[in-house]
């Protein structure tokens, strides 16, 4: 199991290390996400820089990163703390890539496929929760944020056996996050503006 889980791991970062926002912004003559906008390269920030197809698509690959290679480890028998360290990597792969100098996004999307494998309604509560903070606060930021913090409560009390690798995550995710936090506890986070609120991913 141990050798398996290592092989998973490492094959979870170089898949995830795959950055779909610089490729798909490049394959269609699109400023680099990293240097452009929130120079983030993820789905909200290509949404600022084209259109939504375009971030849809990105979007799409990003959540399909953290999915297949728990999919993956699933069918192949591991244990849940071992699908913990394959979902970890995987977004550590979207975070620091090795394919693009190590300049990548947060992960959330990438974190919200890894956490979709446990079940439909878990994915549910994690949608609901983001949309409700951000329809309230219009900080995306904050939004991911509260939804990750709450998101191992919500597997404990629908399949508490994944609790301690969602909680992995969840404090990856929010330590990704600490320059948000910072912005947030000091008031210079920028909201979302209302025009692009209606259409916003939230997913960098």
């Amino acid at each position: 199991m141990l050798l398996i889980t290592v092989i998973m791991s490492i094959l979870a970062y170089l898949f995830a290390s795959i950055s779909s926002a610089v490729l798909i912004c490049q394959m269609l003559n699109l400023p680099d996400p990293r240097e452009a906008g929130s120079e983030n390269p993820g789905a909200t920030n290509v949404l600022r820089l084209s259109n939504k197809p375009t971030a849809a698509m990105v979007l799409f690959f990003d959540v399909l990163k953290g999915t297949l290679p728990v999919w993956s480890g699933y069918f192949l028998g591991l244990e849940p703390v071992y699908l913990g360290v394959i979902a970890v990597s995987a977004c550590l792969g979207h975070m620091y890539p090795v394919f693009f100098d190590f300049k990548g996004g947060k992960a959330v999307a990438t974190a919200f496929g890894v956490l979709l494998p446990i079940g439909y309604d878990l994915a549910g509560l994690l949608i609901l929760t983001w949309f409700v903070v951000m329809k309230q606060t219009r900080y995306s930021s904050l939004a991911a944020i509260v939804t990750v913090a709450l998101a191992p409560l919500y597997t404990y009390l629908l399949k508490p056996i994944y609790v301690y690798p969602v909680l992995m995550i969840s404090i990856l995710i929010i330590f990704r996050h600490k320059d948000n936090i910072s912005r947030l506890l000091k008031g210079t986070e920028p909201k979302v503006e209302k025009s692009q609120h209606d259409d916003d991913l939230g997913a960098e």
